[in-house]
Order: structure tokens, then C-alpha cells, then sequence
């Protein structure tokens, strides 16, 4: 990326690459280390209240435990990991709604709907499924690239 030239500028009015990664990670590192953390996520900053999230991931899990032993007869609550989902927004910054509506969407209907109303096509079929999704997102990301390659 770095060999095209004005490959992530946003000011060309006929791009349309942001690069969004690569400015998130410039304004993390500009948080971090430009910017005293204090004054950001501190008493004195606006994102104090940030903090209370620790508290929130360490609290989710026996939720979610405790409304397993609560509702016992409920599978689906088993079936959530809660250090998976709250894992999974710390790569929203750099992504739309249509990203996450989209994993959400199909990860309802794999992992619930066919899951329950369909075991037998689930268990022969899902991992297959998976594997498919990722292919071809590796073959979108190459095709993307060598049909763009001249163009830009």
C-alpha cells in the first residue's frame, strides 16, 4: 500500500481508500503518548468513565453464569461467551455498523437458528460453512487487488 502514491488520502476527491486501521492506530498512539492518559481517561478527562468497563468485564461473565443457574431449561445462555463478545468491539473502531450487522446477522442464524431447528444439517455443515466465509474473503481481498491494481 505504501508503494502507490496518495494511496490513503482522504483529501483526492476520486479515492476511495481511508485506510481507517491505520488512523485509529495513529489516534490511540497520539492518546497514549502525546496526550497525557489522565487527562483523557482521568479524573480530569471526558472518558472517565471508560474505566467502569473493567469492572463491567469482570462482572459479565457470573451474569451470565448466574442467569444459566436461573434459567436452567434456557440452552442459549450457556452457549454465551462473554469474553468472546466483549472481545469482538475492540476491533469496531476501525469498522461500520454494516460490518458487525452483518457477523451478527449470520452468526444468529448459524449458531441459533440452524443450530436448534436444524442440528444434523449444523453439525455436517457449519465448520464447512466457516471455512467458505473465510475463502472467500481471501479471494475478494486478491481479486480486489490485482483488478485495481492499474486502475489506480
Amino acid at each position: 500500500m505504501e508503494t502507490i502514491p496518495d494511496m490513503c488520502n482522504k483529501t483526492l476527491s476520486n479515492t476511495v481508500w481511508t485506510c481507517p486501521s491505520d488512523h485509529v492506530f495513529y489516534d490511540a498512539s497520539v492518546i497514549w503518548g502525546l496526550i497525557a492518559p489522565r487527562r483523557i481517561f482521568g479524573d480530569l478527562g471526558t472518558y472517565g468513565m471508560v474505566n467502569w468497563f473493567f469492572l463491567y468485564g469482570a462482572i459479565a461473565p457470573l451474569l451470565v453464569w448466574l442467569a444459566a443457574r436461573a434459567f436452567p431449561k434456557q440452552k442459549w445462555i450457556k452457549l454465551t461467551n462473554m469474553p468472546v463478545l466483549i472481545g469482538a468491539t475492540g476491533m469496531m473502531p476501525p469498522t461500520t455498523a454494516v460490518n458487525y450487522m452483518t457477523w451478527i446477522i449470520v452468526g444468529f442464524l448459524s449458531g441459533f437458528v440452524v443450530y436448534r431447528y436444524r442440528p444434523d444439517w449444523w453439525q455436517q455443515h457449519n465448520y464447512v460453512l466457516s471455512a467458505a466465509l473465510d475463502a472467500g474473503l481471501a479471494f475478494m481481498a486478491v481479486f480486489k487487488y490485482l483488478s485495481l491494481l492499474h486502475y489506480l
